[in-house]
């Protein structure tokens, strides 16, 4: 992939006071909402300015970009009510929705199961936080469920006993490859579906995904017997031709978020199931690895560093964008399984104060870099650091609203007109089943015991900043 070519003018945003840098408080919500608003509108400047603008949706280079920002911008409007952005996110969801699935024919030829996976998982964010909907356009639900539909049926029992390709088409060069993020993406969306509409046809497909990963090195477990501790460890990818035993070990952050947000979604939906908790804090432990305690200028181990690329200048579209990805993944795990919030909020505010002082790039000195650890600006502030930032910034709201996603019971607009492949059903609100009230609330809103201690635990981390 490479890089977009947006012009980065990273115009000032409407609610935003300053034309410099951004001046982070990370223990106030209205100057976090303020730095996520900077970052908002210099992503709408630089969407508005590219060179496929009259395209809805399509940004300059790769397709599956959109998807992301999309999803950004959804938590934005949730998280700070500005509504400003909507009309343009819903255009641009709307218009590459393909024939319902996001895999629209224009881009078809070229499109791998990870591009279409990020646009679905935008739709289950758009169903779960509730945005306003289109009266003659499908429900956010029916899309993303029937991206999942689309992948099922793409699962490949042919070679390494399953899994889902990289790539859709054998004249692909990654067609060969099963790949963590193709693999993951779709056990996320999967455990988010699950988590919604309670069916149990998604839950099953999010263990069968989980399950054939831990048989792969896509998702690996080493057990030291002497201290009677496991690792766990995602390879970035593997290959049918050495039926999923070799593996590229590159360490990639949003292999870990897809993986980490879909357990954490089955630990919810499961009240607690042990499989779910180990699978999550194991991977938890590993992803410390982002957060450097030594090195890059860093000592408290609070700064997300892309280490495979960020220290050598070598990270690309897909890698910057995708460290976004990352952070909006921990913000939902922190929100679903909250007794990890104590972990994951410092690594969120300590992210978002480094990366508050790079914002000083573009023509109006409020663009943010890509190299947070760095703290300055880097030159490199292009769309997709934006975008990144974007989603950094509005991620650090979590701390100040502990509603969980909501369900198919509680969202005005769940209905949905896909039939789950599988299950022969279709889903609507009125035949959603009761979700579960225990462990984090399945249902709707952290709430009795456990929004008291998710209440606890923000405060007392916001205490140290």
């Amino acid at each position: 992939m490479r890089r977009m070519n947006w012009k980065a003018a990273c115009a000032l945003a409407l609610l935003a006071g300053s034309v410099s840098a951004i001046d982070l408080d990370i223990t106030n919500e209205k100057s976090v909402k303020n730095a996520a608003s900077v970052a908002a509108g210099n992503t709408m400047s630089d969407y508005n300015d590219r060179e496929s603008k009259n395209i809805p949706g399509k940004l300059d280079a790769v397709w599956f970009a959109g998807g992301v920002m999309f999803d950004a911008l959804i938590r934005y409007w949730y998280y700070t009510g500005d509504s400003s952005n909507n009309e343009a996110v819903s255009d641009g969801m709307y218009w590459q929705r393909g024939n319902n699935d996001y895999f629209p024919a224009n881009y078809s030829s070229y499109l791998g199961n990870d591009d279409q996976v990020m646009w679905g998982l935008a739709a289950m964010t758009a169903a779960e936080l509730d945005y306003p909907q289109r009266s003659t356009m499908p429900s956010w639900l029916t899309l993303a469920e029937n991206v999942f539909n689309a992948q099922i049926r793409r699962w490949d029992d042919s070679s390494c006993g399953g899994g889902m390709r990289w790539q859709v088409w054998p004249y692909e060069s990654g067609y060969d490859t099963k790949n963590a993020i193709s693999n993951g993406g779709l056990f996320e969306l999967a455990a988010r579906l699950g988590h919604y509409t309670n069916n149990q046809t998604y839950s099953d497909w999010a263990e069968k995904i989980w399950d054939w990963s831990a048989t792969t090195p896509l998702l690996k477990t080493t057990t030291t017997s002497l201290v009677e501790t496991t690792t766990w460890n995602i390879a970035d990818s593997t290959t049918c031709q050495e039926n999923c035993t070799d593996h590229g070990d590159w360490q990639w952050s949003f292999n870990y978020g897809v993986y980490m947000a879909g357990a954490a979604f089955m630990y919810n939906l499961t009240d607690g199931k042990s499989k779910w908790k180990s699978g999550l804090d194991g991977l938890l432990d590993t992803s410390a690895q982002f957060f450097p305690n030594h090195g890059y200028n860093l000592d408290d181990g609070t700064v997300m560093v892309e280490i495979t690329c960020e220290p050598v200048q070598r990270c690309n579209l897909a890698q910057i964008i995708m460290k976004g990805t990352f952070v909006q993944n921990l913000a939902q795990i922190a929100v679903v399984a909250p007794y990890t919030s104590a972990k994951i909020l410092p690594l969120l505010q300590g992210s978002a104060v480094a990366a508050a002082k790079t914002c000083t790039g573009g023509t109006n000195n409020n663009c943010c870099s890509t190299v947070w650890y760095e703290q300055t600006d880097d030159d490199e502030n292009g769309g997709e650091s934006q975008i990144a930032a974007l989603a950094l910034f509005t991620s650090n709201l979590v701390a100040f609203n502990t509603d969980a996603p909501g369900t198919q019971s509680t969202a005005a607009n769940s209905t949905s007109t896909s039939a789950t492949t599988g299950g022969n059903s279709t889903t609507t609100s009125s035949g959603a089943a009761g979700a579960s009230t225990t462990g984090s609330n399945a249902a709707n809103v952290l709430a009795g015991n456990s929004l008291g201690i998710t209440a606890a635990v923000f405060a007392a981390v916001l205490a140290l900043f």
